[in-house]
Order: structure tokens, then sequence, then C-alpha cells
């Protein structure tokens, strides 16, 4: 069957293409969905994609001025620059037809142009919005927890075996254990004595997970045995810890903000096909 939407031919390998384009994360989402269910899904997605494109660009097509001939040719030297070739190009555009090319250029400004328009009224969001977005979604606005830690490490190396790196680690253990300061022996024994050590505040996910196994079961001052990650071999001191906190709503507002209107244009762009769709010829024959 072929797809006509307005009595425009649509290509089913304009299609394909949308599904191939969704695929990566469709599969990554549905990953435990019937594999012949998920098939039948992503094909109906990926057909209302293109359904919903060809009908904003036959929109597009019939409305407005058309885009100065200047502003299609500046937006075409543009993406020129973005291309290591011509051949780059016209395979991303699937023609070396120059001035197809500035139609598709032309056709995309005019999009552009409609869903700006659509924005351009509307309000900004209230702060009743605003707050009860805050109190909906905390979670989502926790600073994580967050250890002050300093090291002493010796890495591994085509300067430093592993048995000479193991030997003089343990002679830093071993003055430690002996009465000396951390600190003192980071400046004698470390390969990284910057800052005596100190690697700052950090959270779960910066360093290699060994190095956080060690750091964050630590309590405030303690120090380590000597423990090894892929760098090498390390002794780390706690200095401080600051516990998971749900960030106060200004240090957020902007950021809801924003989000509140990304919603916001996307349920006017929503809206906006919906009325195309209500007035549209959607045919299989």
């Amino acid at each position: 069957m072929t797809l006509f939407v307005n009595g425009e031919e649509i290509r089913d390998s304009l299609i394909q293409q949308e599904v191939e384009r969704l695929r990566p994360d469709y599969e990554r989402v549905f990953a435990d969905q019937d594999p012949d269910e998920k098939d039948e899904q992503l094909l109906d997605w990926s057909k209302e994609n293109v359904i919903e494109r060809v009908l904003i660009n036959q929109h597009a097509k019939n409305c407005g001025p058309a885009i100065p001939d200047t502003q299609v040719q500046l937006a075409f030297e543009e993406i020129k620059k973005n291309f290591g070739s011509s051949q780059q190009l016209h395979k991303e555009f699937g023609t070396d037809d120059e001035k197809e090319i500035k139609g598709h250029i032309e056709l995309h400004l005019n999009v552009e142009r409609i869903l700006k328009n659509l924005y351009e009224d509307l309000p900004e969001p209230a702060e009743a919005e605003i707050m009860k977005f805050y109190n909906q979604n905390k979670e989502q606005f926790k600073s994580p927890e967050q250890v002050r830690v300093a090291h002493i490490v010796k890495h591994i190396n085509g300067q430093t075996d592993e048995q000479a790196a193991c030997s003089t680690i343990e002679k830093a253990q071993n003055e430690l254990k002996n009465g000396a300061i951390f600190e003192t022996l980071v400046t004698k024994y470390s390969d990284c004595p910057q800052n005596g050590g100190d690697l700052g505040y950090i959270a779960k996910g910066q360093m290699v997970e060994e190095f956080e196994d060690v750091a964050f079961n630590l309590a405030v001052n303690q120090i380590s045995g000597i423990f090894r990650t892929r760098f090498g071999f390390h002794i780390t001191k706690l200095y401080d810890r600051k516990p998971q906190v749900v960030r106060p709503l200004e240090q957020v507002k902007d950021h809801i903000t924003d989000e509140l209107k990304k919603q916001m244009q996307e349920k006017t762009i929503d809206d906006f096909v919906d009325r195309l769709k209500a007035d549209a010829k959607i045919e299989e024959i």
C-alpha cells in the first residue's frame, strides 16, 4: 500500500529512514517488549512522524511571504562550511542540484519562521507553575553527596613498575603509622603533590569506582589503607563530607522556567499539527 498526504505520495524509503533514526532510542526504552509488537509500534510511530513532518512542510510552502534569496544564499554558504566536501553536502541533501538544495533550505527556513511565530505569544510561566513543578520534581534537584579528599598516589607506568610503586607507597604507609603528617608525605612521596594532594569535593561518578569505593566509606579525618586502581596505588584521606540535599528553588528557577517554556512550545506544536491533521486527507491506497 502507498501512503498519500493531501495527495502527496510518501515514499516508503522516507518512513524506513525514520525507523532507523528512531531505532537506537526505541530499542533501549522498549527492550523488554515482544519483538514483533516492538517492530510494529516502531513502524507506526515512524509513519506518524513522517506524516506530521510532511503536513508542516506542506503548510510552510503555502504560508506567508517567500524567504528572501539573500537569506537563503547566506544559509547555504553557512551549511557548506559544515561539510568537508561537495560530495558530503550532496549526500546529505540527496542531490547535487544546487537549486534543489536551496529549495530544501528555503523550506526549512520557512518552517522555522512558522514555529517561531507560534512561540511568540506564549506567556512566561507563572510563579505558581514554577513552584508546583519544583515541589513535584524535587528528586531531580538533589545535589549529590560529596566528599573532600586528598591522596598519595604512585602511578604505574613506563617510569615506575608495580613493584617499585608498591614499595614506595608502603614506605608512606609505615611513616603514617609512626605518626607522620599526611600532607607532608604527599609532598615527599606522591606523584601528584599539587595542593597537598587535595582533590577538592567530588561526587560519585567523577572518579574511578575503586577510588570512590574507598573514599566514600571513610569517616571525616580518617586515612585509608593502601588500595589499587587502574592508575596505581593510593592512600587517601577524607577531610569533609557534604550530604545529599535538595537545592533551593532560587538555584534551579531558571532551569524550571526553561523546562516549562519547552513544554508549552511542544504542546503548541502538537496542537498546531493536530489542526493540520484534522483538515488533511491522509490515505493508504
